[in-house]
Protein backbone atom coordinates (compact mmCIF):
# COMPACT_ATOMS: atom_id res chain seq x y z
CA UNK A 1 0.00 0.00 0.00
CA UNK A 2 1.18 3.89 -0.69
CA UNK A 3 -0.07 6.73 -0.03
CA UNK A 4 1.62 8.19 -2.93
CA UNK A 5 4.58 10.43 -1.58
CA UNK A 6 8.24 10.02 -2.23
CA UNK A 7 10.27 9.54 0.70
CA UNK A 8 13.95 8.61 0.46
CA UNK A 9 15.19 7.17 3.59
CA UNK A 10 19.21 7.75 3.88
CA UNK A 11 21.18 5.70 6.23
CA UNK A 12 23.96 7.71 7.71
CA UNK A 13 27.55 5.66 7.71
CA UNK A 14 29.02 4.75 4.62
CA UNK A 15 26.42 7.04 2.98
CA UNK A 16 26.15 10.82 3.78
CA UNK A 17 28.96 10.51 6.88
CA UNK A 18 32.04 8.51 6.75
CA UNK A 19 32.94 5.23 8.57
CA UNK A 20 35.20 5.45 11.22
CA UNK A 21 38.23 7.03 10.99
CA UNK A 22 41.06 5.19 10.33
CA UNK A 23 43.50 4.29 13.30
CA UNK A 24 40.52 4.83 15.98
CA UNK A 25 40.14 1.55 17.14
CA UNK A 26 44.42 1.32 17.70
CA UNK A 27 44.16 4.60 19.56
CA UNK A 28 41.38 3.25 21.91
CA UNK A 29 43.27 0.08 22.38
CA UNK A 30 46.72 1.70 23.45
CA UNK A 31 44.48 3.70 25.70
CA UNK A 32 43.90 0.61 27.20
CA UNK A 33 47.09 -0.63 26.70
CA UNK A 34 45.75 -3.57 24.49
CA UNK A 35 45.99 -5.22 21.25
CA UNK A 36 44.23 -3.66 18.73
CA UNK A 37 42.13 -7.06 17.45
CA UNK A 38 41.28 -7.87 21.37
CA UNK A 39 39.94 -4.53 21.35
CA UNK A 40 37.68 -4.45 18.65
CA UNK A 41 36.66 -7.70 19.24
CA UNK A 42 35.36 -6.17 22.65
CA UNK A 43 34.16 -2.62 21.17
CA UNK A 44 31.87 -4.53 18.54
CA UNK A 45 30.54 -7.49 20.68
CA UNK A 46 29.04 -5.38 23.54
CA UNK A 47 27.86 -2.29 20.69
CA UNK A 48 24.65 -3.72 20.12
CA UNK A 49 22.87 -2.64 23.04
CA UNK A 50 24.55 0.92 23.29
CA UNK A 51 23.46 1.18 19.99
CA UNK A 52 19.95 0.59 20.10
CA UNK A 53 19.50 2.45 23.18
CA UNK A 54 19.42 0.00 26.23
CA UNK A 55 22.27 1.03 27.70
CA UNK A 56 24.01 4.09 28.37
CA UNK A 57 27.58 4.75 27.71
CA UNK A 58 28.77 4.27 30.73
CA UNK A 59 27.65 1.44 30.65
CA UNK A 60 28.41 0.56 27.36
CA UNK A 61 32.49 1.20 28.40
CA UNK A 62 32.38 -0.25 31.60
CA UNK A 63 31.17 -3.57 29.79
CA UNK A 64 33.80 -3.28 27.22
CA UNK A 65 36.45 -2.40 29.76
CA UNK A 66 35.82 -5.61 31.88
CA UNK A 67 35.87 -7.69 28.37
CA UNK A 68 39.43 -6.35 28.66
CA UNK A 69 39.83 -7.60 31.97
CA UNK A 70 40.28 -4.09 32.77
CA UNK A 71 38.78 -1.58 35.64
CA UNK A 72 36.32 1.14 34.43
CA UNK A 73 37.38 4.52 36.25
CA UNK A 74 35.21 7.92 35.02
CA UNK A 75 38.37 9.03 33.64
CA UNK A 76 39.22 6.37 31.19
CA UNK A 77 35.36 5.95 30.07
CA UNK A 78 34.96 9.43 29.24
CA UNK A 79 38.43 9.75 27.47
CA UNK A 80 37.14 6.58 25.22
CA UNK A 81 33.34 7.84 25.15
CA UNK A 82 34.99 11.34 23.22
CA UNK A 83 37.58 9.24 21.10
CA UNK A 84 34.94 7.07 19.59
CA UNK A 85 32.70 10.17 19.21
CA UNK A 86 35.00 11.88 17.27
CA UNK A 87 36.43 9.09 15.47
CA UNK A 88 32.39 9.04 13.91
CA UNK A 89 32.29 12.80 13.08
CA UNK A 90 33.11 13.08 9.00
CA UNK A 91 31.03 13.61 6.57
CA UNK A 92 30.78 13.40 3.06
CA UNK A 93 30.28 16.97 1.69
CA UNK A 94 29.25 16.07 -1.59
CA UNK A 95 26.48 13.92 -0.38
CA UNK A 96 25.71 16.32 2.07
CA UNK A 97 25.29 18.61 -1.07
CA UNK A 98 22.88 16.14 -2.54
CA UNK A 99 21.20 14.94 -0.07
CA UNK A 100 19.99 18.51 0.95
CA UNK A 101 19.07 19.09 -2.68
CA UNK A 102 16.85 16.21 -2.85
CA UNK A 103 14.46 18.15 -0.34
CA UNK A 104 13.30 19.88 -3.73
CA UNK A 105 11.83 17.02 -4.97
CA UNK A 106 11.17 14.70 -2.42
CA UNK A 107 10.44 14.31 1.37
CA UNK A 108 14.15 13.39 2.44
CA UNK A 109 14.84 11.50 6.10
CA UNK A 110 17.52 9.66 7.57
CA UNK A 111 17.64 6.48 9.98
CA UNK A 112 21.06 5.77 11.85
CA UNK A 113 22.49 3.05 13.63
CA UNK A 114 24.23 5.42 16.04
CA UNK A 115 24.06 5.51 20.17
CA UNK A 116 22.31 8.52 22.16
CA UNK A 117 25.31 10.69 23.12
CA UNK A 118 26.73 10.27 18.91
CA UNK A 119 24.03 11.60 18.04
CA UNK A 120 23.30 14.22 20.02
CA UNK A 121 26.81 15.34 19.00
CA UNK A 122 26.29 15.18 15.56
CA UNK A 123 22.90 17.13 15.75
CA UNK A 124 25.09 19.69 17.40
CA UNK A 125 28.07 19.81 14.52
CA UNK A 126 25.51 19.05 11.89
CA UNK A 127 22.70 21.82 11.39
CA UNK A 128 21.84 20.34 7.94
CA UNK A 129 20.01 17.42 9.88
CA UNK A 130 17.50 19.77 11.38
CA UNK A 131 16.26 20.44 8.14
CA UNK A 132 15.17 17.12 7.16
CA UNK A 133 11.82 15.84 7.14
CA UNK A 134 12.68 13.44 9.90
CA UNK A 135 15.89 12.22 11.85
CA UNK A 136 15.68 8.65 13.57
CA UNK A 137 18.47 7.80 15.66
CA UNK A 138 18.88 3.89 16.60
CA UNK A 139 19.54 5.37 20.38
CA UNK A 140 16.56 7.87 20.20
CA UNK A 141 14.16 5.64 19.15
CA UNK A 142 15.27 2.21 20.97
CA UNK A 143 15.56 -0.56 17.73
CA UNK A 144 18.50 -0.44 15.22
CA UNK A 145 18.54 -1.64 11.97
CA UNK A 146 17.95 -4.30 10.70
CA UNK A 147 15.52 -4.44 13.63
CA UNK A 148 12.05 -4.11 11.62
CA UNK A 149 10.92 -1.78 14.88
CA UNK A 150 13.14 0.57 13.58
CA UNK A 151 11.89 1.02 10.14
CA UNK A 152 8.18 1.05 11.23
CA UNK A 153 9.05 3.96 13.19
CA UNK A 154 9.89 5.88 10.29
CA UNK A 155 6.36 5.05 8.78
CA UNK A 156 4.54 5.44 11.89
CA UNK A 157 6.54 9.02 12.49
CA UNK A 158 6.17 10.45 9.17
CA UNK A 159 2.56 8.76 9.27
CA UNK A 160 3.15 7.52 5.55
CA UNK A 161 2.81 3.72 3.71
CA UNK A 162 6.39 1.28 3.33
CA UNK A 163 5.97 1.64 -0.38
CA UNK A 164 6.38 5.43 0.41
CA UNK A 165 10.46 4.98 1.01
CA UNK A 166 12.90 4.47 -1.24
CA UNK A 167 15.60 3.13 2.20
CA UNK A 168 19.34 3.65 0.64
CA UNK A 169 21.79 1.91 3.01
CA UNK A 170 25.49 0.44 2.19
CA UNK A 171 24.37 -2.80 4.25
CA UNK A 172 22.59 -5.62 1.96
CA UNK A 173 21.31 -6.75 5.11
CA UNK A 174 19.36 -3.54 6.25
CA UNK A 175 18.30 -3.26 2.33
CA UNK A 176 17.20 -7.09 2.65
CA UNK A 177 15.19 -5.61 5.66
CA UNK A 178 13.17 -2.37 4.35
CA UNK A 179 12.29 -4.46 1.51
CA UNK A 180 11.08 -7.10 3.54
CA UNK A 181 8.84 -4.37 5.27
CA UNK A 182 7.40 -3.06 2.03
CA UNK A 183 9.67 -0.45 1.32
CA UNK A 184 11.83 0.23 -1.78
CA UNK A 185 15.36 -0.52 -1.59
CA UNK A 186 19.71 0.47 -2.38
CA UNK A 187 22.46 -0.94 -1.48
CA UNK A 188 24.63 1.92 -1.97
CA UNK A 189 28.08 2.19 -3.56
CA UNK A 190 28.37 5.68 -5.02
CA UNK A 191 26.80 9.09 -5.46
CA UNK A 192 26.53 8.89 -9.35
CA UNK A 193 24.84 5.66 -9.18
CA UNK A 194 22.45 6.65 -6.67
CA UNK A 195 21.42 9.61 -8.26
CA UNK A 196 20.44 7.32 -11.54
CA UNK A 197 18.28 5.49 -9.10
CA UNK A 198 16.66 8.47 -7.58
CA UNK A 199 16.27 10.08 -10.87
CA UNK A 200 14.46 6.60 -12.33
CA UNK A 201 12.59 6.12 -9.11
CA UNK A 202 11.09 9.48 -8.92
CA UNK A 203 9.03 9.71 -12.56
CA UNK A 204 7.77 6.20 -11.46
CA UNK A 205 5.88 7.75 -8.08
CA UNK A 206 4.60 10.81 -10.39
CA UNK A 207 3.31 8.68 -13.03
CA UNK A 208 1.74 6.51 -10.14
CA UNK A 209 0.09 10.11 -8.37
CA UNK A 210 -0.83 11.06 -11.99
CA UNK A 211 -2.80 7.58 -12.93
CA UNK A 212 -4.98 8.21 -9.69
CA UNK A 213 -5.43 11.67 -11.04
CA UNK A 214 -4.04 13.49 -7.42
Amino acid sequence: MSTDRSIVLFDLFGVIARHQRPGAQGKMAARCHTPTDTFTTAYWDCRPPYDAGRQSASAYWTAVLRRLSLSADADTIEELRLTDIDSWSRVDDRMVAYVQSLRAVSEVALLSNIPSDHADAFLAAQPWLHQLDHVAFSGKIGAAKPDPAAFRHCVDAMRASPGDFLFVDDREENVRAARTMGMNGHVFTGRDKLAAVIDNWLPTRRSTRNARGL
